[in-house]
């Protein structure tokens, strides 16, 4: 990472200073080419108005004390008739930019310069080279190449440094979570990743990572719930199962009493599938759906049959079942799951509804626009502080103990809700219990 950040300044300050060399250098060269052209212009007119001894004299006038400019008028021979400079230079055609080396006096020494010049033929066999200094561009550039070597070696120093400092800054931190999940692998649950506080990608990965350890130790603690619940509640019926066989066959053998037993033997076994096949369900509703094979469900209808198929039961335990149903609202979902959450808070209902009491089904839209069922019942109901934890399994109140279930019914219907992304509402019916499914409803089936 260090390296990669290094190598990326590098490149970016190379770019970068690059260009500016380029296009400085090129500026330059053309301020001089401009200026060089500016001179043979005006010399061309002076030579048109007063021929070659004219050009000369304006030459010799231009040629003294001048610093930059510099001319050369030499006959056909190449012999010097004016100008600044002392011999022609080498390696020169007609019409062609040349750059050549030439000495001038500094003072009392003598240095050699770079020029930048142009060579012309005039009528006559005449050769005029106008030119110009670019000692100070050339020194200009050696100047730039050599910041820019330095400036390589600073970036690639500070890229180093800099990607060194923010790669153990990263690590530092990563460190720190492989820390915290090795402790989580060597069973201390309880720890969880800590936040720097500044909302970077690192901290939004352990927000995430708490909230995951915080659902899978929820689940793991669910998981031991659920065991000790099916240790405790499924015990007494296998005890049961197991005294009335032993009973049995203690007793002098007789048909009847073999059939008697038998049929409880298999009464026992019911409940015990019943137990087992609603911890399949709530697995099944738990493990996720597949969206894309979801079907529309008309709740309507779904739910006046369960009304229909409970009808009896509600007549011979002398309780009214009353249904406002409303026709035709449908929605996305499961229709066997759906159908179970209804046939279990219709159950449930009908079980703890004394003789005389009433319970009512609808369903309907809410005010939001949600579909929704709801089975309200006049029994005891369910005191406000239980309603979370009567949706966890095999949780059942204190008041419940001498009916027959396991505790299932509730933790079935919530999970049925979450997996539809509905609403799961438990309120008091003064007296009783209502409980409201509100789903997203789909307007077209």
């Amino acid at each position: 990472m260090a390296l990669g950040y290094a190598i990326l300044l590098i490149i970016s300050v190379s770019v970068l200073f690059g260009l500016l060399y380029w296009n400085t250098a090129v500026f330059v060269a053309e301020q001089t080419e401009e200026t060089i052209e500016v001179e043979i212009s005006g010399l061309a007119e002076h030579y048109q108005k007063a021929g070659i001894v004219g050009l000369s004299d304006v030459i010799r006038d231009r040629s003294q004390g001048q610093r930059l400019s510099l001319y050369l008028l030499t006959d056909q021979n190449r012999r010097p008739l004016a100008g600044n400079l002392n011999s022609w230079p080498t390696a020169s055609r007609p019409g062609d930019w040349i750059d050549f080396e030439y000495q001038r006096p500094i003072g009392s020494r003598i240095v050699e310069h770079r020029a930048h010049a142009r060579h012309f033929v005039l009528p006559g066999g005449f050769n005029l080279l106008v030119g110009y200094d670019v000692q100070d561009q050339v020194r200009l550039e050696q100047r730039m190449r050599g910041s820019m070597i330095w400036i390589g070696v600073l970036a690639l120093f500070l890229g180093l440094a800099g990607g060194l400092l923010m790669a153990r800054h990263w690590l530092r931190r990563i460190d720190s979570v492989n820390k915290t999940v090795r402790e989580i692998m060597d069973g201390d649950m309880s720890r969880r990743v800590q936040l720097s506080g500044s909302d970077d990608e690192l901290d939004r990965l352990a927000r995430n990572l708490n909230a995951m350890l915080d659902r899978i130790e929820a689940l793991m603690a669910g998981l031991r719930q659920v065991t000790d619940n099916i240790a405790h509640d499924l015990r007494s019926p296998l005890n049961r199962l197991r005294s009335r066989l032993e009973v049995t066959i203690m007793e002098d053998p007789d048909k009847g009493t073999y059939r008697a037993a038998l049929i409880d033997t298999m009464g026992e076994a019911d409940d015990l599938l019943k137990t087992f096949n609603a911890l399949l369900l709530i697995g099944e509703a738990e493990s996720g759906l597949d969206w894309s094979k979801l079907e529309a469900v008309d709740l309507s209808i779904h739910t006046n049959d369960v009304v229909e198929l409970y009808e009896p039961a509600a007549d011979e335990a002398g309780i009214s079942l009353r249904a406002h149903i409303t026709s035709d609202i449908f929605v996305r979902g499961n229709p066997n799951l759906i159908s179970q959450a209804i046939v279990n808070l219709l159950d449930n209902a009908l079980k703890y509804t004394p003789s005389g009491g009433t319970v009512d089904v609808s369903v309907g839209v809410d005010d939001v626009g949600d579909a929704y069922f709801e089975v309200a019942d006049s029994g005891p109901g369910i005191p406000e502080d239980e309603h979370t934890n009567v949706l966890d399994r095999f949780v059942r109140l204190e008041g419940s103990r001498s009916t027959v279930g396991s505790g299932l019914g509730l933790s079935l219907v919530s999970a049925v809700a979450k997996l539809h992304q509905a609403r799961l509402v438990l309120k008091g019916n003064e007296p009783g219990l209502a409980v409201r499914m509100a789903f997203p409803r789909l307007l077209s089936a």
